[in-house]
């Protein structure tokens, strides 16, 4: 009977430390978005929260990553690191929040796919799925721009989105996608990198 009890509290203690490093894994974009949603609903102690899971996720992120963009994505840590003590206190306005976060996801998303493009041919070959979701990002934080940069960007992404669709192809469809993403892909760094 004790190794049974024994056991069962065993299996509870498990359970939980896999369910909090579940909560901990949530990607720094997650958290982020956590953070402005909670924020919009005026929920200070979980926007501070969640923002300080998602900064400390982005900085872990940053520091390991091989990207072009990887000090600017730093310094925008410096940024919502910040902006922390403001929404513990309450007094971060969501705007504020959210025009932060979606400059961060646009530098995240272009500095993922500056790692992989970093990487050759290889990079890009059957990463399909990773580029897309960075391309999502750098889409869904592209609304802080003008209108201008956000146009040429929206049509760089468009090309973009089209050729990385064939990179999980074998042979040579997958060589000719590669090819003719790099080209969009690298213009859609240098274009973030240079208006953030």
């Amino acid at each position: 009977m004790k190794n049974y009890i024994l056991s069962l509290v065993t299996l509870f203690f498990v359970t939980s430390a896999v369910t909090t490093s579940l909560a901990q894994t949530l990607s720094a974009e997650a958290q982020l978005d956590k953070a402005v949603t909670l924020s919009a609903k005026g929920d200070t102690a979980g926007t501070a929260e969640a923002l300080t899971a998602g900064t400390t996720a982005l900085e872990t992120e940053a520091k390991s990553s091989s990207g072009d963009l990887k000090d600017k994505l730093l310094s925008k840590v410096g940024d919502l690191k910040s902006l922390i003590p403001l929404a513990s206190g309450g007094k971060l306005q969501s705007g504020v929040l959210g025009k932060a976060v979606s400059a961060v996801k646009m530098l995240l998303g272009a500095n993922r796919i500056s790692s992989l493009l970093g990487k050759g041919e290889s990079g890009l070959l059957g990463n399909a799925s990773s580029l897309t979701s960075s391309l999502g990002l750098v889409k869904a934080g592209s609304s802080i721009l003008g209108s201008g940069t956000q146009n040429q960007l929206s049509g760089v992404l468009g090309e973009a989105t089209k050729a990385v669709g064939g990179l999980d192809k074998k042979g040579l469809a997958g060589k000719l996608a590669a090819t003719a993403s790099s080209n969009s892909l690298g213009s859609i760094v240098k274009l973030v990198g240079s208006s953030l």
